[in-house]
């Protein structure tokens, strides 16, 4: 009997071997000569990234549940991609990453993707040259790009060639920063510069079963003799929280489809407006939900300080419900999302009362700046959305610089040059109000609800606005307490029982009072009368209003906004 493997095949072993001539597809085959074996070459090399890798290599891609960077295209387009630079050196230069232009919603758009399938989709001194060949012509053209990253890092063999292939790719990206808008997603395992290219990018989507990092597992055991999993050091549940990664899907066609559908919300580049689409959503639609999502919280047993999932009114707010929250799995106390007011993309910067009461933290801080910096470059109009109890203090984040990251906050938004509207919903307080989109930095319009409460401070301001009052009010506990229990013992009651029970007494008294300061503190000061009356506030809006109002007024500034490039200096950035 045969040790031999039997290896099935769909041949015919016993069939005459048959000689097929080239000719150029879609011509009559005719006499053959110097031409047609030209022609056979040059065909050959148009087809040979697509067909001549083993069969093997993209088993083992579908293997690992990824696909390959050509099936990638397909979910990107349904046209035919124009490959750009289609080089195939004689030890593989410049095989590994495809680059091109597809068509992608009626938009041309620069793509490039790694071929796993090819030397682990490193990258040598070739690849480096034509991906910012292809960065360069995205920033000439003005038009985005989608990177498919996929890449085992440098190719080692090409010694300092693939360094400076990085180097030069870092360097053009790095040139259409702020020119033209890019989407990056993170597909199989990359580590080094495969990691610090696309988080150049303005926005990152990593899907699960994916690493990328400064360095793998295996050298963080080797250098610090610590055991981690890829997905502990670098997955989308690390990146996602830290904000590394803006998006995380499930697996790579979501990320693909959710390029797609982020592509659609942002401009081609940093002169024109992000694409406008008609909607059916009548402008003067009633918000109802929004008055009773309000009426329920602020009438229940906590009263005003309720909180509030602000992505709700948000929601009601733009053309049909449809917003596309961005870093949704971070610094939650602040939601940033795009979203369509009568045809028109919106940037929504909202502080959200479900969590921290909506108190910015150093991570918030920065995920409004980043936020809002690309809104402003890439003339997106920001409506904000305040209903925050201040900035979190503590020792905590202190030492994690909440200084730095407030003023990288604030920073972003004196510097807001495109049409920006604020909406305070209920708190606004303090050095949070200060610095967040009202008249002073910038704003065009400030809008308020009837249930706002802006002020200094909280209701803790009563210690300094009725300190003589409270003063009185503590100052005469001692003497209540001394004539309660004097009053208690003459009426045959034991002294300490006299002395607690007393003190029980006046304590709920010096409760009832502090309560009524309290609500007269809020009447009085947390209540939109000042502002208004100083011209803080431009005017009161009835929760069921507020998609009219909003969009009739962002649809006048955008009337007389010119869309243009940034000119003014452009200053440091945190």
């Amino acid at each position: 009997m045969s040790n031999k493997v039997c290896k099935p095949t769909l041949k015919n072993p016993l069939a005459p071997q048959e000689n097929v001539e080239f000719t150029i597809p879609g011509e009559i085959a005719g006499a053959k000569g110097g031409y047609e074996e030209v022609m056979q070459e040059g065909h050959d090399l148009i087809q040979r990234p697509v067909k001549s890798v083993a069969v093997s290599q993209i088993e083992k891609q579908h293997f690992k549940k990824r696909m390959t960077v050509w099936e990638r295209i397909k979910v990107l387009t349904e046209d035919e991609p124009n490959i750009l630079f289609q080089n195939w050196g004689k030890n593989l230069d410049g095989a590994s990453l495809v680059t091109g232009i597809l068509n992608i919603g009626g938009r041309d758009v620069a793509v490039y993707g790694h071929d796993f399938t090819v030397r682990a989709g490193s990258i040598d001194a070739t690849n480096g040259s034509k991906l910012a060949k292809l960065f360069t012509m995205a920033g000439e053209k003005g038009i985005p790009v989608i990177g498919m990253n996929d890449s085992a890092g440098a190719f080692v063999p090409a010694g300092v060639g693939g360094l400076d292939g990085y180097a030069e790719a870092f360097t053009a990206l790095r040139k259409i920063s702020g020119v033209v808008p890019s989407i990056m997603c993170m597909f199989g395992f990359n580590a080094g510069g495969g990691s610090y290219l696309p988080r150049q990018g303005s926005f990152v989507i990593q899907p699960e079963d994916t690493f990328f990092g400064l360095t793998g597992p295996g050298v963080v055991k080797s250098v610090l003799g610590e055991d981690v999993t890829p997905e502990d050091l670098g997955g989308p549940k690390v990146h996602g929280a830290t904000g590394v990664a803006d998006l995380t899907v499930s697996d790579e066609t979501a990320a693909l489809r959710l390029a797609k559908m982020l592509l659609s919300y942002i401009p081609d580049n940093n002169s024109v407006m992000a694409p406008f689409l008609e909607t059916s959503d009548p402008l003067n639609r009633k918000t109802w939900e929004i008055n009773t999502l309000l009426k329920k919280a602020f009438n229940s047993p906590t009263g005003f300080n309720t909180p509030v999932d602000v992505s709700i009114i948000i929601q009601q707010i733009c053309d049909h419900g449809d917003y596309f929250e961005l870093q949704p799995k971070r610094a939650r106390e602040v939601v940033t999302a795009f979203g369509r007011l009568g045809g028109n993309v919106v940037g929504f910067c909202a502080n959200n009362s479900a969590v921290s009461s909506g108190q910015i933290d150093c991570d918030s801080a920065v995920k409004i700046a980043r936020f809002v910096r690309f809104c402003n470059i890439y003339n997106i109009p920001i409506i904000f959305i305040e209903d925050t109890t201040g900035f979190l203090p503590g020792r905590d984040q202190e030492a994690r610089g909440i200084v730095q990251a407030g003023r990288s906050m604030l920073d972003s938004i004196v510097d807001v040059r495109t049409p920006r509207i604020l909406l305070i919903l209920r708190n606004a307080y303090g050095g949070a109000y200060a610095s967040y989109n009202n008249y002073p930095t910038g704003a065009d319009l400030v809008l308020a609800l009837p249930t706002t409460r802006l002020a200094v401070m909280g209701p803790a301001g009563k210690e300094f606005v009725y300190k003589n009052e409270l003063r009185k009010l503590r100052g005469a506990v001692k003497g209540m307490i001394a004539q309660g229990t004097t009053d208690r013992v003459a009426a045959g009651m034991d002294g300490d029982d006299a002395k607690r029970d007393a003190e029980r007494e006046v304590a709920e008294w010096l409760k009832v009072e502090e309560t009524k300061l309290n609500t007269r503190y809020e009447k009085e000061l947390m209540n939109p009368k000042e502002g208004l009356s100083l011209g803080s506030i431009s005017s009161i809006v009835m929760p069921t209003d507020l998609r009219e109002v909003l969009a009739k007024n962002m649809n006048f500034f955008l009337r007389h906004y010119k869309p243009g490039p940034m000119q003014s200096v452009q200053r440091e950035f945190h």
